[in-house]
């Protein structure tokens, strides 16, 4: 019999140590490394029949056309860049119950129709499967389910089946024989991933991971098991809030940080036809301290809502707390305001909130954060008809975004009047019904808030 082998692994980030330590050297992470034993074999990661593997010329390779599939829904296809890669590895993460396993039953209900799938369930019954798909009216017929948690088996029933498109629900709870570990460590992880991995991509199989997520919002497991997948994407958005974002942060055929926007309703997920009305509240009467802007996600821009608060502080130590936007960058917004304009807040609290619960990832609403601190400061309402985008350096110059004619475009469409806008973004010709006012430095963006 073989000899086990001894690991010790931290839970965290999947680093192996020789040795028992307290802190995790890779993550910082404190009592996360645990035992672990795995049976030595030679031949761990097996091939699979009718794959033998074939040196080829790039010019060979035959690409199909019909390489990429329609999920059915399009806020899906465009996060996926364009569809369903066949032979791809998805994986899918989120907070309990905010709806992963929902939009793949959607998708491969439907899908089922015209291919053959195989949704794998290691957490969930059959009936309670069954019970979710009648409730959303979808087709049952076609779909193939299976409760399961042993990779070998579920590995052993695809290659009976073949299924074009394979759903395990969820990774964490896979485990593998090589392992003697329990289910949900990052060795079990780890393992079930290589192993189903290596079979979608051996056989051309579209294959979809779900996965659970820590507290701290990062997917539990291995970093490792992000990188051996295609595609990663998240689900954003509060479990009482009706809409739910979708962001792919890793996609090797297609953009990063597209969105998908789904509103939950009682017959599952649906798309959003406009999502720049979703992030705006929809009032005519102007509110201090609300600022509309426009920011590129992916390859669309969206115009949603920035809001602040500056109120007077009753401690020593004033709060910075920003809702939707990084608060290392509102601190740092706060000294070139008070460097340049002789602005200071100091004494304030000031809280930062961008409506409808979406995560701004670029620079581009520097400008309408000054812009929202200042008419909270002052108690002056801007119009609601204006528009505000921007980077801010240190030095005090406003520095220009990318797609900002998109941009411009999209607020003449919901019917936006004014735009303040870097001097490098204004457009060479003019757009109709829209005055663009662009500045060059904070100062002058100062100027033009006093003209209001």
């Amino acid at each position: 019999m073989a000899k086990p082998k001894l690991n010790f692994c931290c839970q965290h980030c999947g680093t192996l140590y020789p040795k028992w330590t307290g802190q995790c050297s890779g993550c910082n992470a404190w009592n996360s490394i645990i035992e672990e034993k795995s049976e030595a074999t030679t031949s761990r990661y097996q091939g699979y029949a009718g794959t033998e593997s074939v040196l080829t010329r790039m010019e060979e390779v035959t690409l199909n056309d019909d390489i990429r599939l329609s999920s059915g829904l399009q806020e899906l296809d465009r996060v996926l860049g364009g569809g369903i890669i066949m032979g791809s590895a998805i994986l899918i993460g989120g907070d309990p119950g905010i709806g992963k396993s929902t939009i793949l039953l959607q998708t491969v209900a439907h899908l089922s129709e015209k291919l053959k799938v195989l949704y794998v369930t290691g957490e969930e019954s059959l009936q309670q499967i069954t019970l979710r798909a009648r409730r959303l009216s979808l087709p049952e017929k076609h779909l193939w389910l299976l409760a399961d948690t042993h990779v070998d088996t579920i590995i052993a029933k695809a290659q009976q089946e073949k299924p074009r498109i394979l759903v395990i629900d969820s990774i964490q709870t896979m485990y593998s024989s090589l392992l003697s570990s329990a289910p949900g460590s990052v060795g079990q992880v780890r393992e079930s991933a290589m192993q189903l991995v290596n079979y979608a991509k051996q056989t051309g199989t579209a294959l979809f991971l779900i996965g659970h997520v820590t507290k701290e919002g990062h997917l539990a497991g291995p970093r490792v098991l992000e990188h051996m997948v295609d595609t990663v994407l998240y689900f954003e958005g509060e479990q009482d809030n009706r809409y739910r974002i979708i962001r792919a942060v890793k996609n090797r055929f297609g953009a990063v940080n597209e969105l998908g926007l789904f509103a939950m309703t009682e017959k599952g997920l649906r798309e959003v036809s406009h999502p720049s009305a979703i992030f705006l509240s929809g009032g005519t009467t102007p509110i201090a301290g609300s600022i509309i802007t426009a920011t590129k996600e992916g390859s669309r821009p969206l115009l949603v809502e920035v809001q602040a608060l500056v109120d007077q502080s009753h401690i020593g130590n004033p709060r910075r707390l920003s809702v939707g936007l990084e608060s290392q960058r509102l601190s740092m917004l706060l000294a070139i305001l008070n460097r340049h304009s002789g602005i200071s807040t100091h004494s304030m609290d000031v809280f930062l909130n961008v409506v409808g619960g979406l995560q701004i990832m670029e620079t581009g609403a520097d400008l309408p954060i000054i812009f929202a601190i200042l008419s909270s400061l002052k108690n002056r309402p801007l119009p609601r008809d204006l528009l505000i985008f921007g980077e801010l350096g240190l030095a005090g110059e406003i520095r220009p975004v990318a797609s900002g004619q998109e941009r411009l475009k999209e607020a003449a469409k919901h019917g936006f009047k004014t735009a303040i806008v870097p001097q490098a973004n204004a457009p060479k010709k003019e757009i109709a019904g829209m005055r663009i006012l662009p500045v060059q430095s904070v100062k002058e963006a100062i100027d033009r808030f006093d003209e209001f």
